[in-house]
């Protein structure tokens, strides 16, 4: 689809206003010093810098791609408590995750929704024992539950779940889950990390460490236009997941390595194979992992899958096995049972599993993932592992620890109560229609001005996409975009709906921003 000549135009205007604000972020950050510099912009790294930013430190944070560009924008969407960690055992795990999932549903509503999720059951005794563990899962969450589980009979089964495979079918057991958009909520921590004086610069690579006696006193960087520059600071927090051990190297220490990748992947299907807004949980995949069969975005996502990796990538690609895997699991519980061919896209990440005394063979489904906050001799401070359920938390612990380290000033917390960037009431006067326009939150307005001021920016990026033209200018002003994979994996999430129609989209975007 070709882009009409005002868009063109109005985006190459947007690129320049992109460009400018950056200057003069990149201006702030060579003045230094600061309290306190992150390196890595994904989940952690960001909640690390609204949690030192708000607490009044001068904070800085750099991230060599783009914002949640690895690991952080390619999770299965949820926000919740891991019901599979209750078989476990790991019941505080649980207990935690579910007490954060309960503060971001209070503190980014607009981003974390409640989401119905359904266990079939074809067993006699599976309706017992899920819905006694679900209950459990209940239980832990204490007063931030998001709404209780109840049986299920098999007529409401199938009125919940209209392709759920009903032969055998006794009932089911519904619970309640968060579900979110990963790569919007790391924008809205960007901006929510500006508000409280934080600079945000992505496209910015850390070469290495600067030292002096022995401590580490900031990092030396090269940015995308390559400009070097050093920049000090009382204290540095490495939080770049699968990639921490090579920053945790840059000290000298010979540190031994603590993370061990392992690769999840998910496909997306139209929405025709969960046509309702209930998702599935398959309690027992064939390594012993649970899948999910999501609605999201107008389709169906389903995940994920656990393979060990022997190095971490930037941009790790699902292999056939994976997504045959998932295929095949999935279509256990479906009537309509999804094909090669119906996939309209399929993503992987990385998850930074953390082995302290390094890896010892153990599958890395039963690796916990509870987060490790480590100060090195040299005073760098590594916050590893963890999810994004629990991306609050880990900053809170990364930031008290950094405290520490830097002998900074001890302040106190102020992330449980506070909300982040855009923060509405779902439902609220001036709440939008559109699915996509309601990740923007309070800025959904300003959005649809601009659609309403230039008729050219409401036209659909593509006809088989649900955005409009407005959400690429409205990310290249404020949101950091630079590029058109900027736009289509995190700004918009059009790559990880239907790839075909994004590498069209993309076509034209390069040929109006270049």
């Amino acid at each position: 689809m070709e882009l009409q000549p005002r868009a063109i135009e109005l985006l190459r205007q947007a690129c320049e206003d992109g460009r400018a604000a950056r200057r003069v972020r990149l201006d702030r950050l060579a003045e230094g010093p600061f309290d306190v510099l992150v390196i890595g912009g994904g989940a952690t790294g960001l909640g690390v810098a609204v949690d030192a930013a708000s607490r009044g430190f001068r904070t800085a944070v750099v991230e060599a791609i783009d914002w949640a560009a690895c690991t952080s924008s390619r999770s299965t969407k949820l926000v919740h408590g891991g019901v599979r960690y209750l078989e476990q055992m790991d019941f505080g795990l649980v207990r935690e995750a579910l007490h954060e999932r309960g503060l971001l549903h209070r503190n980014a509503p607009h981003l974390v929704h409640p989401l119905p999720f359904v266990v079939p059951s074809f067993r006699w005794w599976e309706g017992p024992f899920y819905g006694t563990g679900l209950k459990l899962y209940d239980a832990l969450a204490g007063s931030l539950n998001l709404r209780a589980s109840r049986f299920l009979s098999r007529a409401e089964v199938v009125h919940r779940i209209p392709n759920v495979h009903q032969d055998g079918l006794r009932g089911g057991v519904e619970y309640f889950d968060g579900q979110f958009d990963d790569a919007r909520m790391a924008i809205s921590l960007v901006r929510t990390a500006e508000a409280h004086g934080a600079v945000a610069l992505n496209g910015v690579r850390v070469t290495g460490l600067v030292m002096e006696d022995g401590r580490v006193r900031g990092a030396r960087m090269r940015s995308d236009e390559g400009g070097e520059l050093v920049v000090t600071a009382r204290v540095v927090v490495n939080c770049t997941g699968i990639f921490a051990d090579a920053v945790r190297a840059m000290d000298g220490s010979g540190a031994a390595p603590m993370i061990e990748p392992a690769q999840g992947v998910h496909v997306v299907l139209d929405r025709s194979f969960q046509p309702s807004d209930t998702a599935i949980m398959v309690p027992h995949t064939d390594d012993g992992r649970v899948l999910f069969v999501i609605p999201w975005h107008g389709h169906t996502l389903v995940g994920t899958t656990d393979t060990p990796m022997p190095r971490a990538e930037t941009d790790p690609q699902p292999t056939e096995a994976e997504i045959g895997f998932i295929l095949s699991n999935a279509g256990r519980y479906l009537q309509r049972v999804p094909q090669r061919s119906d996939v309209l896209a399929a993503f992987a990440g990385m998850r930074p599993l953390v082995h302290p005394g390094g890896s010892d063979g153990t599958a890395s489904k039963k690796v916990s993932r509870e987060h490790v906050v480590q100060v090195a001799a040299s005073g760098l401070v590594s916050v590893m592992g963890g999810k994004w359920t629990t991306y609050r938390r880990m900053a809170q612990d990364g930031v008290d620890r950094a405290i520490e380290a830097g002998g900074l000033e001890v302040r106190a917390c102020v992330t449980e109560t506070m909300r982040v960037h855009g923060a509405i009431e779902r439902g609220a006067p001036g709440w939008p229609t559109e699915e996509w326009l309601q990740a923007y939150g309070t800025e959904a307005e300003a959005v649809q001005d601009l659609m309403r001021t230039e008729p050219s920016l409401a036209s659909p990026l593509h006809p088989d996409l649900p955005y409009a033209v407005a959400a690429l200018v409205w990310g290249l002003r404020h949101e950091h975009a630079r590029t058109p994979e900027d736009l289509l994996h995190r700004r918009t999430r059009a790559a990880f709906l239907r790839q075909g129609a994004a590498e069209s989209a993309a076509r034209s975007l390069v040929t109006a921003l270049r």
